[in-house]
């Protein structure tokens, strides 16, 4: 089985993860957070604007402007950037239907995959990038 994210939430963590190595005082680039972390630099400012929006990291425009994390990195969960990007964190289609589950009553095994899901939320909202960046 594999548990897999969306290209848009792999380059919000990998970003956010590059801006929380980096020192507060220096605002990172697109162009720099993109080569670190492999990402392509024509995606990225859609990823950095969903960020900002969020209010989980702050941008600065000019020559010397870039990216910095607008709060501690111990403030911030991984499902918090995932939900920065994703919106909505509850699938729209049942595992066994392909469809939408619940139209006309929900499939044999919703209740489990519901349970994995939650279990998955839980544990993305108790790992804060601190954290992740110190298992680094």
């Amino acid at each position: 089985m594999r548990l897999e994210l969306t290209k848009r939430a792999d380059y919000a963590i990998r970003a956010v993860l590059a801006l929380a190595r980096a020192t507060r005082a220096e605002p990172q680039s697109v162009r720099r957070i993109a080569a670190e972390q492999h990402v392509p630099v024509a995606f990225l400012p859609q990823v950095m604007r969903d960020l900002v929006r969020a209010g989980l990291v702050e941008g600065t425009i000019g020559r010397n402007g870039g990216y910095r994390l607008a709060k501690p990195s111990i403030a911030i969960s991984l499902l918090d950037v995932v939900e920065a990007v994703e919106g909505d964190r509850h699938p729209r289609v049942c595992i066994l239907r392909g469809g939408p589950c619940a139209v006309d009553g929900v499939c044999d095994v919703h209740a489990v995959f519901a349970a994995a899901q939650d279990d998955v939320v839980h544990r993305l909202r108790a790992t804060s990038v601190a954290a992740t960046v110190a298992r680094g």
